[in-house]
């Protein structure tokens, strides 16, 4: 009996389990972004265009965010412990077939089946790590938690560069597979599920809700895809698409208030901590993911940079992530964590305005710097909000709240992607047409830049040719403006809502470390 105490204990010590969780959780949201850089490699082995190589993305985000709210419904039915195993085994399994595939109808089935064994990993692994550590360690158990669910999508292009350059791209997807049978097997000897987790008998689906989800999810996902090159609402399978995505939103949610057996608890969002919170981390994660769609780009396509030298200028921001988590580390349960999530939420706005007033004449420290900030202003503000939107909830409520709230992490994920891509299109076309106007005969210095331009040509062609030239390449840079402008103005806009959510945190109720130690 003694042995058997010892070895339970061994099992609910919140720093044993936390391996095979992080573990699990970082090759997870590292296959979000790696898979980015090898894009254009996978869609000329599958001869594929770039809108339907898209859907090798698009295909995982779609399954994934389907999972997650029904974990709570796979965990009673499967036993949480079960169920996480089974995850890893599936995301595995997915991650070898792609990459065996050959062709982009398999490579997407393969990414959907790993998306769906990959969905259920992130909130049960918070919910897990959450449970593990008593209410005044949870700032602590969220930097642990924080190392996977940051650092992996900052370092996830870097890595993918390198392993496409020098090996080939699918091995960014075969180095899954032993690091998750590792996972697996410690899950197996190191995970515990207390009596409200385990396998529950007589467990019911909710169908209604199950369905109208999927259809809310896949339609709003084709809407965020297509929409930028149909040119959105002037499309009319567009409108008629996004009807159907609000309709089936809407009877999701209805459902789930009216069904007792609900697929999610949607009682959690009376909770001000969770409500404020979650939309806290809503925006944070479009941020996020936005600027790790839009940056690249930036330094690909306007300073010239190769696809591996614009990964690895994402790397500052991994430090500054790093930082951020050893400094909640060490004050998240010293200090209100609302001081650090507002602190946090500065340097990320700050960042993203230094972005925004970059030029083409930068150097590499231009872009180093706001990334540290950028990467320490994300850790600082996401680890603790995670702890104070969960404070005031139950153990028990703690499957379905962390479920849900990775549903609507990963739909705003999805949502900043796609918006970014519209905004530096129609950010580009309105400065090119405030900007065109320059380009005008009245314009004295137009007209004098124009002869200085077609004078340095005449030496190598005609004198017509030479001034055709001088015309073209005055357009180049108007454009090149023009989209610099745009890049500038979605690094603002970035900004702007990174301050705008800072007084949502009035809403939450916290207490210190210190406070609790006086209850005591």
């Amino acid at each position: 009996m003694l042995k058997e105490t010892k070895e339970d204990e061994i099992q609910r010590n919140p720093w044993v389990t936390a391996i095979p969780l992080m573990l699990a959780m970082f090759i997870y949201v590292l296959d979000g972004t790696i898979a980015n850089v090898a894009l254009p490699h996978m869609a000329g082995t599958f001869s594929a265009t770039r809108d339907e190589s898209l859907w090798i993305l698009t295909s995982y985000m779609i399954a994934g965010g389907i999972v997650i709210p029904t974990v709570g419904w796979f965990s009673k039915l499967m036993g949480r412990k079960n169920f996480f195993m089974f995850s890893l085994f599936l995301f595995s399994f997915a991650s070898m077939l792609c990459g065996m595939a050959r062709n982009i109808e398999f490579m997407i089935f393969a990414r959907i089946l790993q998306g769906f064994g990959g969905g259920g990993i992130l909130p049960l692994g918070q919910a897990i790590l959450l449970e593990g550590f008593p209410k005044e360690k949870r700032g602590l158990a969220m930097s642990v938690f924080g190392l996977g669910v940051i650092v992996a999508p900052i370092i996830g292009p870097v890595l993918g560069g390198w392993i496409t350059d020098n090996w080939s791209w699918p091995w960014i997807f075969y180095i899954n597979i032993p690091f998750g049978c590792l996972a697996v097997l410690l899950s197996k000897k190191l995970l515990y599920d207390p009596p409200y987790a385990r396998r529950q008998k007589g467990v019911k689906i909710d169908t209604v809700g199950f369905i109208t989800l999927s259809l809310w999810l896949i339609t709003l996902q084709v809407v965020l895809d297509k929409g930028n090159n149909a040119d959105w609402f002037n499309a009319t399978w567009i409108c008629w698409t996004f009807g159907f995505s609000v309709v089936f939103c809407i009877a999701f949610f209805i459902s789930q208030l009216l069904n007792k057996d609900s697929l999610v608890d949607l009682a959690v969002f009376k909770d001000k901590n969770y409500s404020a919170g979650t939309i806290i981390q809503i925006v944070m994660q479009g941020v996020l993911y936005a600027s790790l769609a839009i940056l690249p780009q930036f330094l690909q396509n306007m300073l010239g940079y190769t696809a591996f030298l614009s990964g690895a200028t994402m790397m500052p921001r991994g430090f500054g992530a790093l930082a951020a988590i050893g400094l909640c580390s060490f004050l998240a349960d010293r200090i209100n964590k609302r001081i650090l999530v507002a602190v946090g939420l500065t340097l990320l706005g700050t960042s993203t305005f230094i972005f925004g007033s970059l030029n083409l004449q930068i150097a590499s420290i231009n872009i180093v710097i706001p990334n540290f900030i950028m990467g320490l202003g994300m850790g600082l503000a996401m680890i603790p909000i995670i702890a104070i939107s969960v404070e005031t909830l139950t153990n028990e409520q703690m499957t379905n709240a962390t479920g849900l709230q990775n549903l609507l992490k990963n739909i705003g994920s999805a949502i900043g992607t796609s918006v970014v891509g519209t905004m530096l299109t129609r950010f580009a076309q309105v400065h090119q047409y405030m900007l065109v106007g320059n380009l005008s005969p009245l314009n004295e210095n137009f007209i004098i830049r124009l002869k200085s331009m077609g004078g340095a040509l005449m030496q190598y062609t005609a004198p017509d040719m030479a001034n055709h030239m001088a015309q073209y390449q005055m357009y180049r840079q108007l454009i090149q403006q023009s989209t610099l402008m745009a890049f500038m103005d979605a690094f603002r806009i970035f900004g702007a809502l990174c301050f705008a959510v800072i007084p949502l945190l009035l809403f939450c109720k916290t207490t210190s470390h210190k406070i609790r130690r006086q209850k005591t």
